[in-house]
Formats: C-alpha cells, sequence, structure tokens
C-alpha cells in the first residue's frame, strides 16, 4: 500500500529520530529473501537492541540528512533495509553478518560508523568490536594487572623462606 505525504513524513522522522541516537548502521541488499527470513532477521533484531526497517531510498536519504550517517545517501540503491545499531556499535554488523552466513540473499552494502562510510567488507571488523560488557572487562582487566603483580611480588619473599625451611626440615627428617 502506498503512503500519502503525512505517512512519508511519519517514516522520515521515525528513521530520523533512530539515526540521530544510533552507534552504527549497515544497509543490506534482501533482493530474493522470503517473508519468513524476514520475520526471522526482524525477530533476532528486536533481542539484540537494533532498530531494523525496511525504507525507501529516497526516505532513507531524506531520514539520515543532517545525522551522522548522511554519508550513506550515495550507498542506498536498490531493494535495501537499515540496520542501526542503539546499544553498542557492533550490534548491526553482528547481525547482518551472522544472518548472512546463513541466509546468501541478504548482501551487505554500505557500513557507516562515526561519520564515515565503509565498505561492506568492513563489516566483519566492525562485528568483532566488543559489546559495552567486554569492553569493561577488558579495561578491569587491565586495571587489575599491576595491582596482583605488585601483591605477588610482596608475597614471594615469605613464601620463599617458607619453601626453605620446609627443604630443611625435609632434609633433617631425611637424615
Amino acid at each position: 500500500m502506498a503512503l500519502n505525504l503525512d505517512g512519508k513524513k511519519a517514516v522520515v522522522e521515525e528513521v530520523a529520530a533512530i539515526a540521530a541516537k544510533a552507534h552504527s548502521a549497515i544497509a543490506a541488499e534482501y533482493r530474493g529473501m522470503s517473508v519468513t527470513e524476514l520475520t526471522e532477521l526482524r525477530k533476532k533484531a528486536r533481542e539484540t537492541g537494533v532498530y531494523l526497517r525496511v525504507v525507501k531510498n529516497t526516505l532513507a536519504r531524506r531520514a539520515v540528512a543532517g545525522t551522522e550517517f548522511e554519508c550513506m545517501q550515495s550507498g542506498l540503491v536498490g531493494p535495501l533495509l537499515i540496520a542501526f545499531s542503539m546499544d553498542d556499535p557492533g550490534a548491526a554488523a553482528r547481525l547482518i553478518g551472522d544472518f548472512a552466513k546463513g541466509h546468501d540473499k541478504l548482501i551487505p552494502k554500505v557500513v557507516a560508523i562515526g561519520g564515515q562510510l565503509y565498505d561492506s567488507s568492513e563489516l566483519a571488523r566492525l562485528a568483532s568490536l566488543p559489546t559495552r560488557d567486554q569492553a569493561i572487562s577488558m579495561l578491569m582487566s587491565v586495571i587489575k594487572a599491576p595491582v596482583e603483580k605488585f601483591v605477588r611480588t610482596l608475597a614471594e619473599p615469605h613464601a620463599k623462606m617458607v619453601r626453605t625451611v620446609a627443604a630443611i626440615r625435609d632434609q633433617k627428617e631425611a637424615a
């Protein structure tokens, strides 16, 4: 069903509001995918915090105008769906990349993050970014490492003395 002018304005406003808050965006061609496959993709998108929408390219171009995803405008050609990462930058890339492995008709076309447009070959690199929780745990391990080493260094003389006394005791018992 064709949208009237008010419907088109509502779609542009909705996508523009999402684009203003998103961390990254992926545009992928979905030509030839069945409704069941698209429904499965939408379900996974909801579970992972990714906003997924099939939008006409002219409406999508207007929606991303004035956002950091304005660089995507030249790549919005053909039947595309747009995935915006809302929680962490790599969520949409992981979703599209994982789904494309099992469904060869989903083809990533445009990858954008931080106002930069990347080729679809960079999708795997974006997908490998750690989630927020993973990044925090990596930071905490880096912070914790020097303290652990300091404590081990302080404890080593005492441990060495105990091992020496135990060796002397074992030597006297054997004699």
